[in-house]
């Protein structure tokens, strides 16, 4: 009786092939194919991916990438979800307090390079092109401001801390961003320029009344 010799086991794949497919999955959420909800499922099982054939199918039915016309710098490394890699949490809360240091104060508009905070509130604001930053936060706040059009993505990770994008996030908007925010023990909120406006307005509205009273009692 012939023997049947059994199919070698499939190879396993590390971070390097989860992250550029992981690439590809923003890049097909920044155009379009890909809502928030679809992108943030196909990543989870993008970095739970153990063989190659699981990694090809988070990818199976996403048009091919156009040829880059030219070379192009080699992207950051994307942060990997805490849940997807415990020891991203650590990574996050250092590199936060190392950016943070350089940075510290408080009430300040930065740059998007200069996007952290420790201790304080930092306001970032886009720069006109720019779809992309990276902010990290230690027992601070980072304020990211957004054009009106922006639909943004975010990611991430924040120890001990929050990040709110409710109305950025709501998947309406022409022009992808992406807000990746790192860090520990503070907040990050990101919102469109006519909301952050709005709000201002409407507090400046309230100081005025409040003065307004508290001189009529005197």
């Amino acid at each position: 009786m012939d023997r049947v010799d059994e199919p070698a086991p499939e190879k396993r794949i590390g971070d390097r092939e989860r992250r550029e497919v992981d690439e590809r999955l923003q890049q097909a959420h920044g155009d379009g194919v890909l809502t928030l909800t679809e992108y943030d499922e196909r990543s989870a099982r993008c970095w739970a991916a153990r063989t190659r054939s699981e990694l090809d199918s988070v990818t199976r039915d996403l048009p091919e990438p156009a040829p880059a016309s030219a070379p192009a710098p080699a992207p950051a490394p994307v942060p990997v979800p805490a849940q997807h890699r415990p020891h991203g949490v650590r990574r996050a809360v250092v590199g936060a307090a190392v950016l943070g240091v350089a940075l510290f104060g408080a009430g300040q508009v930065a740059t998007a390079q200069d996007a952290s905070a420790v201790f304080g509130h930092r306001v970032v604001q886009l720069a006109p092109g720019q779809d992309r930053v990276e902010v990290g936060v230690l027992f601070g706040n980072v304020e990211v401001v957004v054009p009106d059009d922006a639909r943004v993505g975010t990611g991430g990770t924040i120890l001990f801390g929050s990040s709110d994008c409710d109305a950025a996030c709501d998947g309406s908007g022409t022009r992808a961003v992406t807000v990746d925010a790192s860090g520990g023990f503070g907040s990050v909120d990101v919102v469109r320029q006519g909301e952050r406006a709005a709000r201002d307005a409407d507090r400046g509205s309230r100081d005025d009344r409040d003065g307004r009273d508290g001189r009529g009692d005197d």
